[in-house]
């Protein structure tokens, strides 16, 4: 039987869907915190469960874990019906969000898109958002993303963890497919955690977790199986890609879904990897393997997310 979390008063987990990261809302009497906004197709349903917690009360601060399109794509819609809201994201992309470069961004090579928003000011290692109810730490957990971070709430014991671990692994490690080795980051990343000592953890994806040995004993076993063979994270984040759109999507032509692919440059480079007849019969095998994997059907022509 799973234990009941119970969360601290001034702090809100919001469970979403694989498509949408989970949300926090760290907030009092005077001040509201939202930590990562979901992707941008549910951003109306994340400003309508803000607007259900705080009712009048405005929201202060958006903090993004990352960029990726899953945990940013709400803050436009955010900003838009809170405008004096500010919004903080790591430093690494910082002039990027300013000019507004997708292709830095990674919103052109995953085949992704983010409506564009603005950002106010960084957030990075060292920093503290303070509320009466709590002092939230910000630590610098690269891996998944070389920018992510995570906050900590050393009174509590809760970690924010993001997409640095969930209870079952932790997100694709996107360097990687960049071809810049990461997963010796990740493995740093799980120590640090480890040494903070979290009693509860509330990650990107997912429900909240207290058994945070054994999750990291899982974490451990996925990243090391990574290292010793590297084709396994490269076929992970191949069908992370293809059902992330098909959970955007729902049904899609198959053909029309290869055409999505081969516009993919993420797609292309993972490609690489791999000596194969051609590119369109590898997508397709990719394709395959979602369906023998029981997270999408072919219905004639088309392909249906389940």
């Amino acid at each position: 039987m799973t234990e009941p979390i119970n969360l601290p008063q001034g702090v809100t987990f919001l469970e979403r869907g694989w498509l949408s990261s989970n949300n926090v809302l760290l907030h009092d009497a005077k001040q509201a915190v939202l930590i990562d906004s979901g992707y941008w197709i549910h951003a109306e349903q994340t400003a309508s469960l803000v607007k259900s917690i705080l009712g009048e009360q405005p929201l202060d601060m958006i903090i993004n874990t990352h960029l990726h399109s899953d945990h940013c794509g709400g803050n436009y819609q955010l900003q838009s019906i809170y405008p004096k809201v500010k919004t903080r994201i790591p430093p690494g992309h910082y002039e990027f969000v300013k000019q507004w470069n997708p292709e830095v961004l990674t919103y052109t090579p995953t085949g992704q898109h983010c409506p564009q928003f603005h950002a106010d000011s960084t957030i990075q290692s060292g920093d503290t958002i303070k509320l009466s109810n709590g002092e939230w730490q910000v630590y610098s957990a690269p891996g998944h993303d070389p920018h992510s971070v995570i906050l900590f709430c050393h009174a509590e014991g809760i970690l924010i963890s993001a997409d640095t671990l969930w209870e079952r692994g932790f997100g694709v490690v996107f360097p990687e497919l960049e071809g810049i080795s990461a997963f010796d980051e990740v493995a740093s990343t799980l120590d640090l955690i480890e040494s903070l000592r979290p009693t509860l953890v509330l990650p990107g994806h997912g429900k909240a977790f207290k058994d945070v040995d054994k999750a990291l004993a899982y974490a451990r076993t996925r990243v090391n199986g990574f290292i010793s063979n590297p084709e396994k994270h490269a076929i992970y984040a191949a069908k992370v890609l293809l059902k992330f759109k098909l959970l955007e999507l729902q049904t899609i032509e198959l053909e029309k879904f290869y055409e999505w692919a081969n516009s993919c440059s993420y797609f292309h480079e993972l490609y690489k990897r791999f000596e194969n007849p051609s590119f369109e019969n590898w997508t397709q095998q990719m394709c395959e393997s979602l369906v023998e994997s029981g997270v999408a059907v072919r219905a004639g022509d088309k392909l249906v997310n389940l």
